[in-house]
């Protein structure tokens, strides 16, 4: 790639809007999160103080249910005494980076973070533009590669810290470039590999590559003088091949325990997540998901091969819940289930490391479900993430699905909660398990503009199980984590109403698609009509109230502020958590009578 068109994105009017934007999300997060507290200064206008007091930002806002502020970008100025500043991004995090409690060590790297944020936006507003009515009629992937805001909650939420401006290009979802994975055959004395109880390895891989490919590496191995037997075959994100394995394992290499193939022979489209594959050359094949050494959004985005060993059994285990839980067939909820995994573990490093290491991360992948062969005629796919999409016209991509289905947007908005909200409800009041069910993590089926279901995906690393006595299968008990009894609840608080329909709920009263009071009273309805649906559940219904006057506000950002490369102990997501404060239930005021 040329280094100088490289950065054709980068320009200074792109920019200058791409700071914009992310000032206006970092001034409505943080004070959502209340690590700013905005001062008004008249009829909907605020300032937010820098911390020593020598400058300040002044905008136009709405304060909306849940404490969030929805902040009109174009209002937006930055003061030092009588001069105005150009808005950057970066400028804000230090002018408060005593609010925000940025350490020395995480500083620096946060601020990376945010311009890369940045950098990503410049590039998207670079883009051919896409109306959302155009996106309605768009397929699967290409819903996928146009998303522009990733995790609505997150101010610095595309670092991918390790890509290169050439990789960026190559790699980043957006660039919607096509993408053939690279097969790395690994000794099996160093490899695992598990699988769901009806495949085997031999199936999936022929499954997956076909016999000319499988002939070719194993023509491969034996030009080497070595036997295919030996091995097992890996997919690998090239990044991960060029930038960490040729070097960091560089003795497994030599040693001809790692011997790598050469390209397979799919093309895949890289998903929001980064380092989980779409296949585009055969969409009915797997998604895989591999090992990427970059820092994302307060993770390490690699794989480790001893955690995943049970990855097939708890969907295995999750996959027969579904199927035998009446209430969740009746939803028409199902999930991907992540089929097979492999993993190859370093002894060197396993001896130097503990378990939170990213070097044992490094060299890893699984197979996960493709949607697209359960998918009935006329339905079309999208990811729930687009939900919250808005085009450079401000229209957004839900309420254009309304427009598209020709129902009363309540109707509409009360189908899509009885296909999401309600799973999650009866997951929690019966099973005491949670999803991670932000919109990344969760797929629409479309008739006509309509959510008819949905589908949960990145099942192993992502639920838990929060009752500590529950008999589960042996390689399923990682799922199971000890939550305090009053932060049960916030699985749907905090992941569902302050992190998702928060959110939707501002982009739909925006846009006059309809009022808060509709919105939240149409949540509220879902809510109590699942609890008559499930009378047998009332007493854990009313220990785990929905409609409990306010909920603990549990801070996302804050975790990223405190740490951003290991936000949270997955074995132990609760004792991370941050609060502040509470906020007012949106949907008490609807409750049914008691």
């Amino acid at each position: 790639m040329n280094p100088t068109t490289s950065v054709d994105h980068l320009t200074p009017r792109r920019w200058a809007e791409a700071n914009r934007l992310l000032v206006r999300k970092a001034l409505a997060e943080f004070a959502h999160e209340r690590l700013v507290s905005p001062e008004p200064i008249g009829t909907d206008r605020y300032r937010v103080r820098a911390d020593d007091g020598t400058v300040e930002y002044r905008f136009q806002a709405r304060l909306l249910a849940l404490d969030h502020w929805r902040i009109d970008p174009a209002s937006i100025t930055r003061h030092a005494g009588d001069r105005e500043l150009p808005l950057d991004a970066v400028d804000l995090c230090l002018e408060l980076r005593g609010a925000l409690g940025l350490s020395d060590e995480v500083l620096p790297v946060y601020l990376e973070e945010i311009t890369s944020t940045l950098a990503g936006t410049a590039y998207k507003l670079g883009k051919p533009q896409v109306s959302a009515a155009d996106l309605v009629e768009a397929d699967f992937q290409e819903i996928e590669t146009q998303m522009t805001e990733g995790h609505p909650c997150f101010v610095a939420n595309n670092g991918r810290i390790g890509f290169g401006v050439h990789e960026y290009h190559r790699y980043a979802p957006e660039a919607a470039r096509p993408v053939r994975l690279l097969w790395l055959a690994a000794h099996r004395d160093h490899t695992t590999f598990s699988c769901a109880a009806d495949l085997d390895y031999d199936t999936l891989v022929r499954a997956e590559l076909g016999a000319p490919t499988l002939a070719r590496f194993a023509d491969t191995l034996t030009g080497l003088g070595l036997d295919p037997a030996d091995y097992l075959l890996i997919p690998v994100h090239p990044w991960q091949w060029w930038n960490r394995l040729a070097v960091t394992f560089a003795g497994e290499v030599a040693r001809r325990d790692v011997v790598c193939l050469g390209e397979g022979p799919d093309e895949y489209l890289a998903q929001q997540s980064i380092r989980t594959f779409f296949n585009v050359t055969e969409p009915g094949r797997h998604y895989v998901k591999t090992a990427l050494s970059v820092l994302n959004m307060g993770f390490m985005r690699g794989l480790s091969a001893a955690y995943m060993q049970d990855t097939p059994a708890i969907n295995d285990w999750l996959a027969a819940l579904v199927d035998g839980d009446p209430v969740l067939r009746r939803t028409r909820l199902s999930i991907l289930r992540e089929r097979a995994a492999v993993g190859y573990r370093h002894r060197q490093y396993e001896a130097a490391t503990d378990r939170y290491s990213p070097y044992r991360k490094m060299l890893a992948a699984l197979w996960r479900e493709s949607p697209v062969p359960g998918l009935e005629p006329g339905r079309r796919l999208a990811t729930m993430a687009s939900l919250l999409h808005v085009d450079r016209a401000g229209r957004s991509f839900a309420g254009a699905l309304v427009a598209r289905s020709g129902l009363p947007a309540a109707r509409w908005l009360r189908r899509y909660l009885d296909a999401y909200l309600v799973p999650l409800l009866h997951s929690l009041y019966a099973h005491d398990l949670a999803f991670m069910p932000h919109g990344e993590n969760v797929i629409l089926v479309l008739h006509e503009g309509t959510v008819e279901r949905v589908i949960f995906k990145d099942i192993a690393e992502e639920i838990v199980v929060m009752d500590p006595t529950a008999e589960l299968p042996p390689r399923v008990r990682r799922v199971q984590v000890t939550v305090p009894e009053d932060e049960k609840i916030l699985s749907i608080f905090t992941d569902v109403v302050d992190c998702f329909l928060r959110h939707l709920n501002a982009i739909l009263v925006t846009e006059g698609v309809l009022d808060e009071d509709t919105f939240w009273r149409t949540v509220a309805e879902c809510a109590a009509d699942y609890a008559d649906s499930v009378p047998h559940l009332a007493d854990r219904l009313r220990r785990y109230d929905l409609f409990v006057a306010e909920f603990p506000l549990s801070c996302l950002n804050r975790l990223q502020l405190r740490d951003n490369r290991q936000m949270v102990d997955l074995a132990d997501p609760s004792a991370a958590l941050q609060f502040v404060g509470t906020l007012a239930n949106p949907i008490a005021r609807f409750a049914p009578p008691r």
